[in-house]
């Protein structure tokens, strides 16, 4: 089958699904034609991505989260606003979405959760069918459980959930663990997707911790926990566009642009991981072993809803704030579990090859 991406630029996790799908699909005879990444000002789509999907990328303007200075996390009123004013430019690229489908011609969309693919179908029609794939469509299952009072926050996440997915054929679920799914929500429940480069690394662990923040206002807390504890060795990754690729601090604080390589080397051999609840980084950790303390950003219901999620899934533990005095409290307490969970991952290749195969029986029945 002839298969276009479109994929959502925000944060690592959706880049890094696409590309561990792709390897799945071509090992099983599937062309990947094309990936369309949704990129925003300010954000750059990291190099890893169009050396490793190998297919040709093409780019699009894309709404994106805005955030606070100084780790002040998201700025809801800046975020929607923005996103107002630029409502031309992304009717503009919703028109170029259009385009370059009706030229690609494939039989098949898959999605990671961008945000123009539900009103693509619903303003285009679904002559391409299309598959809808995030850890976010998990927030639609009966059983997932929420913060406390989640109020307005729960409506919204799976009120874009379902915007994202609107009329598409199937929603995959991507999970921690295995839970039942609910066809009658449209809801299948799959395994994580990790890229293979995950899967063939060899682990140790040395003394330090490893830090990931989406975003570089977010450092601040680093700092500032650092001064109070500097014989701790801490190696964090960063999008700061203005710092070098490594900006060492001292002795024991480097700061190191994202990239691919370095970071699951430096994940593989560290004690410890310290994220901001991002799904995918979660499950990278959980499969090789290494403990997490998910921090989710300030005002991002969706990351404090991964951090509970995780921590029911014996990821680690969650924190508010960057105190990674809290890891260090509850490391001697951690159970491993990287043999349930690679269990569980290693079912996912045939479940993903099944749903993409349904499709392509169907084709070959309407195309007859």
């Amino acid at each position: 089958m002839r298969i276009l991406f479109l994929v959502q630029g925000e944060g690592r996790g959706h880049l890094t699904q696409a590309i561990s799908l792709s390897q799945i699909l071509r090992t099983a005879g599937h062309e990947i034609t094309a990936a369309m990444v949704g990129a925003s000002p300010g954000r750059t789509i990291p190099s890893f991505f169009a050396e490793q999907i190998s297919a040709p990328v093409l780019h699009f303007d894309a709404p994106n989260i805005i955030y606070n200075a100084h780790g002040g996390g998201m700025n809801l009123k800046r975020t929607v606003f923005t996103h107002l004013t630029n409502l031309p430019k992304y009717l503009k690229s919703l028109r170029k979405i259009r385009e370059s489908i009706q030229e690609i011609n494939p039989d098949l969309i898959i999605s990671f959760y961008e945000t123009y693919s539900g009103l693509y179908n619903l303003l285009y029609g679904t002559t391409v069918p299309m598959i809808c794939i995030a850890h976010q469509y998990l927030l639609l299952h009966p059983r997932f459980v929420f913060p406390e009072k989640p109020g307005i926050n729960k409506i919204l996440i799976n009120l874009n959930s379902k915007a994202t997915s609107w009329l598409a054929a199937k929603r995959l679920a991507l999970s921690f663990r295995e839970i039942e799914s609910r066809n009658d929500l449209k809801v299948t429940v799959v395994p994580p997707l990790l890229r293979r480069e995950v899967i063939n690394l060899p682990t140790r662990e040395d003394d330090f911790f490893l830090v990931y923040m989406t975003h570089h206002s977010l450092s601040k807390q680093i700092t500032d926990w650092h001064a109070a504890h500097p014989d701790v060795q801490l190696h964090c990754f960063w999008d700061n566009p203005e710092a070098p690729d490594e900006f060492v601090v001292d002795q024991t604080l480097t700061f190191h642009k994202i990239n691919s390589e370095k970071y699951l080397r430096m994940l593989a051999s560290c004690r410890a991981l310290v994220t901001t609840a991002g799904f995918e980084s979660v499950c990278e950790a959980m499969y090789l072993g290494k403990p997490v303390m998910m921090v989710p950003v300030p005002n991002h219901f969706e990351q404090a809803c991964n951090a509970i999620d995780g921590v029911i899934s014996g990821a680690g533990v969650m924190s508010k704030v960057f105190d990674l005095s809290v890891l260090l409290d509850y490391l001697p307490r951690h159970t491993d579990q990287s043999g349930k969970f690679r269990a569980w991952y290693h079912r996912g290749e045939a479940m993903f090859l099944k749903e993409i195969q349904d499709f392509e029986k169907k084709i070959k029945v309407i195309s007859s």
